[in-house]
């Protein structure tokens, strides 16, 4: 039997450039597919949660393609969307499954989404409630393998202000969509900030979107207001921060002095970068450069170099801006002296696994 051997690496140094954040990626998609006319789309993540919306949206009566790297999805407009045939099946992207629920409840027709075993798992109830408190018709159902179906049929939706029990960017984005297809004024107030690439790429694209609240770190208001039409846009989807903070990570633990690592053009949205604030918090070496903005999101370089880190409290308000990298915090902390506590992200346990659990079993006492 052959096995496989890991040495530790003596020391990283170089630049790299990452593939597209998947978040952004994901509404790329879909904004353009409701737009008028032409959305050409580069660095988009062809990963299969990704794919998946795509195909979807092929279903759905819009020519999406892909030439010489760069996608080019042919939007209809709000109105173009066509009845699909058959089941749209969401693979195990729950972006895909919350989002495109909330998009179809505007429609007059009807749709059905579906997804594999692990997606058909985590719960909707959060994002078909509010849904249905806005007039959609929605049904949980199970098919003969006793797969979950979300059969939506068409309805006339209301507008007004919605609060959210939690901050949760997918359920936002779901009950904007639902306004944004619908054609209501629809608000929706949440506790704290969540990530906020909707709203950005919403006003992108030429919607009347305006977000209010004292603090824009605390709880606020997202208003859409009903728009005539969305115009098609050139992306450039940022390289995804998810992704960068394995790298960082590892520049910021590498004992060697000569490590250096670059991550080159990084979304640098401050509603995903809390991740960032709290490495800087336990002692990491980390410069951000080369700034500018693209479509709305802020886009940049990270620099990150050995660091002697320690332990910090890790809760409240800034955890949905860092929920996805958890886990390698959770590694960084395993190696700063002292001790870090992490609180408030039992979001954790609903994900694709119950990356708590993961987290306890890779990392023993």
């Amino acid at each position: 039997m052959s096995s496989l051997v890991v040495h530790p690496v003596q020391s990283l140094q170089g630049r790299i450039s990452l593939p597209g954040d998947k978040s952004i990626s994901h509404r790329a998609v879909i904004f353009g597919s409701v737009a008028d006319g032409v959305t050409r789309v580069e660095n988009l993540l062809e990963a299969e949660d990704v794919l998946c919306t795509v195909e979807i949206f092929r279903k759905l009566g819009i020519r999406i393609y892909k030439k010489k790297g760069i996608w080019t999805i042919e939007g209809k407009g709000i109105a173009g969307i066509s009845q699909p045939i058959g089941l749209l099946y969401c693979g195990n992207s729950g972006t895909t499954l919350r989002l495109m629920t909330g998009l179809l409840s505007g429609y007059p027709f009807s749709a059905t989404l579906t997804g594999d075993a692990s997606l058909n798992r985590r719960p909707m109830g959060r994002v078909i409630e509010p849904l249905r408190a806005m007039g959609a018709k929605i049904e949980e159902m199970s098919d003969e393998k006793g797969g979950r179906l979300i059969c939506i049929s068409g309805g006339t939706l209301k507008g007004g202000t919605f609060r959210i029990p939690v901050a949760s960017a997918q359920l936002k984005s779901a009950l904007l969509l639902a306004g944004l297809t619908s054609g209501r004024k629809v608000g929706v107030r949440e506790p704290a900030r969540s990530r906020d690439h909707s709203e950005r790429m919403l006003k992108a694209f030429g919607a009347d979107l305006r977000v209010r609240g004292a603090n824009p770190l605390r709880g606020l208001t997202a208003t859409l207001y009903p728009a005539a039409r969305l115009h098609g846009l050139k992306i450039t989807v940022p390289g995804d921060f998810s992704s960068a903070a394995f790298f960082l990570v590892a520049a910021l633990i590498n004992p060697n002095p000569k490590t250096r690592v670059v991550v080159r053009g990084v979304g640098l949205n401050e509603t995903r970068i809390g991740a960032l604030e709290v490495l800087k918090k336990m002692g990491g070496k980390i410069r951000l450069f080369n700034r500018k903005t693209v479509c709305g999101e802020p886009v940049g370089d990270i620099e990150a170099k050995p660091s002697v880190l320690h332990g910090v409290r890790i809760a409240g308000r800034i955890v949905p801006r860092l929920i996805d990298e958890v886990p390698i915090l959770a590694v960084a902390a395993a190696l700063a002296r002292g001790r870090t506590v992490i609180r408030n992200a039992e979001e954790l346990r609903i994900k694709e696994t119950d990356r708590i659990r993961a987290i306890v079993a890779e990392l023993p006492r």
